[in-house]
């Protein structure tokens, strides 16, 4: 019985990789430019904003809670970042500081209600996210900021020998991240939280103040994200985030990260983010309306976590 639900597991944990394995065949046969080097790299800087975010989601997620003010974030760090280079005559080393330092500001203040205030992290976040555009469109008044330094481009469009610059940072942070969860009791005590909090809480884990940290590297994590955005698209807009969070949402449940907290790993999340670079870029190859893509995007979600409740459901099943 006991082999029979280690080998269950074990078809969970790396299907994800058949699944990804699946689309790269389909796509190269639907369109050979899919399977290039060129295009593979052009895959791999698209996703790397979503894969450096996913590392503080996915510490979010594991711990039980939610964050759906990334997108909002990932906007606001744009405005800030090209506000400060364009209006305030900042240099780009300062700019990009105090821009990740308001993203971590913001991870921590959504920490901060969700422990202190005692409310639930899908209404702070989500109040987070409208009080954040609110500011972004209030600061460009729905306009646009461009014309900073052109050595800014390095970040999101550069190259260190054939590898994306953004490519690199989404390895570096995905190497702390593995770090983080696998080497530190920092990273234990996030996994026994979204296992069982009380459980934690009674074995001296202090289960308010690991959010909290939870919660501020989310911001930190995903305010890198905006300095990537900005550096690609070389101009700070208000909408820059839009959906942004869902993409990443989907990217964590698609590599098994449990949206019931306590689980997921980070080579799994690596092949939820491949999953995702891998169907916008293959449906932009053959030409599938933007609209449609949303709604593939979207049943992909509902089906990620109907099959982990599922999974879920029937592990606790199998021990009772």
């Amino acid at each position: 019985m006991k082999v029979k639900s280690g080998l269950k597991n074990t078809f969970r944990q790396y299907v994800i990789f058949l699944v990804l394995f699946a689309l790269c065949l389909l796509f190269s046969i639907l369109n050979p430019i899919f399977f290039t080097m060129k295009n593979i790299m052009n895959v791999m800087r698209q996703v790397s904003m979503i894969g450096v975010a996913c590392v503080g989601g996915m510490l979010v997620v594991i711990q039980g809670g939610i964050d759906l003010s990334e997108g909002a974030v990932v906007s606001f760090v744009d405005i800030i970042c090209a506000w400060l280079m364009v209006n305030a005559g900042v240099s780009p080393a300062v700019a990009i500081l105090v821009s990740i330092a308001a993203a971590t500001g913001v991870g921590y203040m959504n920490g901060f209600f969700v422990t202190k205030a005692k409310m639930p992290p899908l209404i702070v976040t989500l109040a987070m996210q409208g009080i954040l555009y609110g500011v972004c469109y209030i600061i460009t008044n729905s306009h646009s900021i461009g014309g900073f330094n052109d050595s800014f481009r390095v970040i999101g469009q550069g190259y260190a020998g054939l590898v994306p610059i953004p490519v690199i940072i989404m390895l570096v942070v995905f190497t702390a991240g593995w770090f983080i969860l696998n080497k530190t009791y920092f990273g234990r005590y996030i996994y026994a939280i979204g296992g069982n909090a009380i459980a934690a809480r009674l074995s001296g884990i202090s289960v308010n103040r690991t959010r909290r940290i939870v919660y501020t590297l989310g911001g930190f994590f995903t305010g890198i994200s905006g300095v990537i955005f900005l550096s690609r698209l070389m101009s700070g807009q208000a909408n820059t985030g839009n959906g942004f969070e869902m993409d990443v949402l989907t990217a964590l449940v698609l590599g098994g990260v449990s949206v019931n907290g306590g689980s997921g790993s980070i080579m799994n999340a690596v092949a939820g983010v491949a999953i995702i670079g891998v169907l916008n870029n293959g449906l932009v190859l053959i030409n599938v309306n933007q609209h449609v893509q949303e709604v593939i995007k979207g049943v992909v979600l509902l089906a990620a976590v109907a099959f982990d409740c599922m999974s879920k459901y029937k592990a606790s099943t199998e021990t009772t």
